[in-house]
């Protein structure tokens, strides 16, 4: 009997949910995220790995939500900032969104999402222009 108890307490106990922390990856505090492997695709040529120096894309971006901020260097020695103007939380992924022109006078904007695994911390950044997306795998950290 004692045993029977015992062991539907041990059942009973198991089965409990806590609350489970993001840790740091739940918005809360600066993130910086390091790319891994970039894509670059085009309609007709499909998706190509390639070195993020020859699209531009950055290899470190830091992410400041009190902000709403995404910033990063270039690979061309020029600085980016980018406003987080969606942030939501997702099948235990955190999402950002944003958009931006480009250069001035040159038809190069594009709307991107970061995807942030709030257990890994690994991200999926996607970015889409006219006739191009981009597809940067890596992962992110605390500051």
């Amino acid at each position: 009997m004692k045993k029977t108890i015992l062991n539907a307490l041990m059942l009973a106990a198991g089965s409990v949910v806590l609350p489970v922390s993001a840790g740091p990856f739940d918005g809360a505090q600066p993130l910086i995220c390091a790319s891994t492997e970039v894509l670059e695709c085009v309609p007709l040529e499909g998706c190509n790995r390639v070195a993020a120096e020859s699209v531009d894309a950055p290899q470190f971006m830091r992410i400041d939500f009190n902000t709403k901020t995404m910033s990063s260097e270039r690979p061309d020695g020029g600085a980016r900032t980018s406003q987080i103007e969606r942030s939501q939380t997702v099948d235990g992924k955190l999402m950002l969104q944003g958009a931006e022109d480009g250069i001035e006078n040159i038809r190069d904007g594009l709307g991107w999402t970061l995807s942030i695994g709030q257990d890994t911390g690994k991200m999926t950044l996607t970015g889409s222009g006219d006739a191009v997306g981009f597809v940067i795998f890596g992962a992110c950290t605390a500051m």
